[in-house]
């Protein structure tokens, strides 16, 4: 097996649910007692939370590149990012190591077009909703995203910010994604990405209205392909 890096998430729940799923995808391939080999740097959320700006996501790239460069001298022979919106950084990260970074649009996009899927309504943080780091990386697979609705894209983001990223879930937050879901459907998509770790907490990935392919699980599975070497 080979040593994975992981940038931690924006929140430790994120973080989390990495760990936690790489090392039963591990085992299921392995035996029960076997550990994955992931060497793990935790970011401060408290440091990132609020970024926006341009001078906010500088900051925020100098703390991934610090954290990269610290895996890679410790033995990580790739890497992971743990959060989706950071993956705003990821061009300026993998100039800063010699190690491959693992990209999850890439294999999300991947996992939705083998399904064919068409006509699918992306959900996350604002950055990975409106702006074309994320979303291009998911087209050039071949899957079209339909625009965001711009009347739930701050609700959405409020309630990961202010909520789900503290470690709250309410009532509330379930039926608001319920709601946005189902009007989702009533726009025409086929499926929806879970684009946010922590919208797994308020959204039934298992059983919805429409087809949930969660970034977080297809992340840790192309994950758990890279250490054991079969991706």
């Amino acid at each position: 097996m080979r040593n994975l890096g992981l940038i931690g998430g924006m929140s430790w729940i994120s973080t989390r649910v990495y760990l936690e799923q790489i090392n039963r995808l591990i085992q299921r391939r392995t035996t029960p007692r076997t550990t994955a080999p992931l060497l793990v740097e935790c970011l401060n959320f408290a440091e990132l939370h609020g970024t926006r700006d341009g001078a906010g996501w500088d900051n925020a790239g100098e703390r991934l590149i610090e954290s990269a460069t610290k895996l890679e001298q410790a033995g990580a022979e790739a890497l992971v990012i743990c959060a989706n919106s950071m993956h705003k950084n990821f061009d300026r990260i993998s100039e800063a190591v010699d190690i491959p970074i693992l990209h999850a649009a890439d294999y999300i996009g991947k996992r939705v077009a083998e399904a064919g899927k068409t006509k699918v309504s992306l959900i996350g943080r604002r950055n990975v909703m409106t702006e074309a780091f994320f979303r291009e990386r998911i087209v050039a697979h071949g899957v079209d995203l339909l625009p965001p609705d711009m009347n739930n894209v701050e609700q959405i983001d409020r309630i990961i910010d202010e909520e789900l990223m503290a470690g709250k879930v309410s009532r509330d937050a379930e039926r608001a994604l319920k709601t946005i879901i189902t009007q989702k459907e009533q726009a025409g998509a086929s499926a929806i990405i879970l684009a946010c770790t922590e919208l797994e907490l308020v959204v039934d990935i298992d059983a919805n209205v429409l087809p949930i392919f969660d970034s977080a699980r297809i992340h840790c599975h192309a994950a758990a392909d890279w250490i054991m070497g079969e991706e």
